[in-house]
């Protein structure tokens, strides 16, 4: 009996300058099915589904579905087709209501005013479909005014909200705490019993067995092979994608220096509470706490992104009462952002300038840039951290998101920082780029610098860190030492239960 697919792609072909994205890709799906798609970053795992949404044409190959062979000429044909996607990079306009965003370019119009928008009936639609999602979000409020956490749930409601058929999740859980993966894991069991088929791209692979029914690994733009999620072989689903044994990151002692990173009494009204904390020469402290504990907010308070209404900030033993961006990365200290597309990058600009944006002082003579070190420095950084671009001159929006990560690595590498803040470095990151981001942590730390690691993946914090602090509504509410750190306390901290009362499993 011939096995029916809801969706099937075929010999599918992309390529871009002087890169062969995906080459000769067999993909399909099933109705009712979560088919999670994996590989390293750079794998061809996006634009194999970026073909399927309409955002890119394949340059060969074709795309079949319920059997019948279909054109996905653009994202408004995908719609129609009835496919929805929540991509990994996000899409919401930030002025726009959450509303706007979940409806954008399908807006309800009004009964006896065709072509004016009911903006009453579009806020109890966007309403409806958030409580689907149980999300306590006012549909009104700017998109912008969200955290990264809610704007990644909110791009979900607004797949949802299109009642699609096919649902495309890019790597939707990069951004949520453990009782949001829950939740949305939840919710697509629901859709998945409702007959819709689901593609999962993600890079934590211990989501695979709760989630998937089959799992397809690409490497370089090849489909390496096809298994069930039952008879899943960890170490064999990470060789397949990485085609290579990935070496386990051990933590390593080191003696803790002088105090390279200090705040004492840092206040932003609302946000931060006299916060206090101090990182050490050699030492990797982990900071951790819920999400809108102010883990993201402190950090840019302390490089002067956002602006303090008290405190102190130390760097290298400095005193700094008024911060910034400027003299922060004079004195040494740097901040890989949880937001890299945002925050951390130049999109439009190539590799090149992004590497050395940080130590463009070191590269100007006489008021000229020497271009040739630039090329250097750039094309070093490169090699060094197996950055995958044909030259150092691709623009930066062209890199997957796992390669653009390493260039935000590679610029604070340039600049000879040696105080370090990386806030959830290894979000949207392959297992293999993980355990190399880990590596290179641990390297930074045993020259001598000091590294403030924020992340909401506990496991990574007990591996890395020396001591982790946890945060909670804006204070430093627990300290961890190495020796003593458990999931279950650090989370007793981050809930605000006493830490020896934690109950068995919280984690």
């Amino acid at each position: 009996m011939t096995e029916y697919f809801l969706l099937e792609m075929r010999a599918i072909t992309k390529r871009f300058p002087g890169v062969v994205a995906l080459e000769g890709v067999d993909f399909d799906l099933k109705p009712g099915e979560v088919h999670v798609l994996v590989g390293e970053n750079g794998a061809g795992k996006s634009t194999l589904m970026k073909i399927l949404s309409g955002a890119y044409q394949p340059d060969a190959g074709e795309v079949r579905l319920d059997g019948r062979v279909v054109r996905v000429g653009s994202p408004r044909a995908a719609i129609a087709l009835g496919i929805g996607t929540i991509y990994q990079e996000f899409t919401l306009l930030p002025p726009f209501s959450v509303a706007e965003n979940i409806f954008l370019g399908r807006e309800p119009s009004g009964r006896r005013w065709l072509g004016v928008v009911d903006f009453d009936r579009m806020l109890r639609e966007a309403r409806a479909v958030l409580d689907l999602l149980g999300l306590p979000i006012d549909p009104a409020m700017p998109a912008g005014a969200l955290s990264v956490a809610q704007q990644q749930l909110v791009e979900v409601a607004k797949a949802i909200s299109t009642k699609a058929r096919l649902l495309i999740f890019d790597e939707p859980t990069a951004a949520l705490a453990d009782r949001e993966v829950r939740h949305l894991f939840g919710l697509i069991r629901r859709l998945r019993d409702q007959g819709v088929g689901v593609v999962y791209i993600s890079h934590r692979l211990g989501e695979i067995p709760d989630i998937g029914d089959r799992v397809t690994v690409l490497r370089d733009g090849r489909r390496i092979g096809t298994w069930p999620a039952r008879d899943l072989d960890m170490g064999g689903l990470v060789r397949a994608m990485a085609g290579r044994e990935i070496r386990e990151v051990q933590h390593r002692s080191r003696l803790r220096g002088a105090e390279v990173l200090g705040v004492r009494g840092l206040v932003r009204r609302g946000v931060l509470d006299d916060v206090d904390l101090t990182v050490h020469e050699g030492e990797v402290v982990g900071l951790a706490g819920l999400v809108g504990s102010g883990r993201t907010e402190l950090a840019r308070a302390i490089v002067g992104a956002d602006p303090l209404d008290g405190g102190v900030v130390r760097i290298a033993g400095e005193e700094i009462r008024r911060p910034s961006c400027r003299l922060s990365v004079r004195r040494g200290l740097g901040l890989l952002p949880e937001d890299r597309k945002l925050h951390g990058l130049v999109l439009v600009a190539p590799v090149r300038e992004n590497i050395s944006l940080a130590s463009l002082s070191r590269l100007h003579r006489w008021g000229w840039l020497r271009r040739g070190e630039e090329r250097r420095l750039a094309a070093t950084q490169v090699a060094h951290l197996r950055i995958r671009t044909p030259d150092v001159e691709r623009r930066v929006r062209f890199l997957s998101g796992g390669n653009q990560q390493k260039v935000v690595l590679a610029k604070w590498l340039c600049s000879r920082a040696r105080a370090l803040i990386f806030d959830e470095p290894t979000r949207g990151i392959d297992v293999g780029a993980k355990a190399e981001i880990y590596d290179l942590i641990e390297s930074l730390a045993d020259g001598g610098a000091g590294i403030l690691v924020i992340s909401s993946d506990l496991p990574e914090l007990l591996r890395l860190c020396d001591r982790i602090l946890v945060m909670r509504r804006g204070r430093i509410v627990g300290e961890v030492g190495r020796d003593e750190a458990t999931q279950e306390k650090i989370l007793a901290y981050a809930f605000g239960a006493p830490a020896a009362s934690a109950p068995a499993g919280t984690a």
